[in-house]
């Protein structure tokens, strides 16, 4: 099964890894790196190219982007902690719920796939993992996944509200 799964996409955890893992299906996790917002290396959502998607997503827009980059500067100051990329802590936090998980990240260079795939090898402690959820999670990220039209087509389960 694919759905998008990230630190700051956690709609998967309401049902459906556990199902998952119940019944000894896959769980491909697409956009891992939270659209590039956790790869450590996107400041500005203004500088992305004409076109780009994420310019229509409400989480890369001014209003919630002043948010949640507060959050990606504490997750970048997380990696550094651990001695890792957030690129790699994002994919290891993924990778780190069970066996059954698998991501595939978007990857423009051999150098961002060298980082990634290095990922398998890295020792990350369980508390950077704890620390990195309780950061950036359905409660903290500010504002929704995708614009108001194209969410009417999602039939991803959503959280209750809070």
């Amino acid at each position: 099964l694919q759905s998008e799964y990230s630190l700051w996409t956690r709609n998967p955890e309401i049902s459906v890894l556990k199902t998952c893992a119940d019944l000894g299906i896959a769980f491909v996790a697409f956009s891992p790196l939270a659209r590039g917002a956790l790869a450590g290396r996107l400041r500005n959502p203004e500088n992305l190219e004409t076109g780009d998607l994420r310019l229509k997503h409400p989480r890369f827009n001014s209003e919630h982007w002043q948010e949640n980059i507060k959050l990606i500067d504490t997750f970048n100051a997380l990696a550094e902690e651990a001695g890792v990329t957030s690129a790699q802590l994002s994919l290891a936090w993924v990778l780190s719920l069970g066996d059954h998980i698998h991501v595939i990240p978007g990857t423009g260079s051999i150098e961002h796939l060298e980082e990634n795939f290095n990922t398998g090898e890295l020792n990350i402690a369980q508390d950077i993992f704890d620390r990195a959820s309780a950061l950036i999670n359905q409660t903290t990220v500010s504002g929704p996944r995708y614009p108001k039209g194209a969410q009417a087509d999602i039939d991803t389960e959503e959280f209750e509200p809070c």
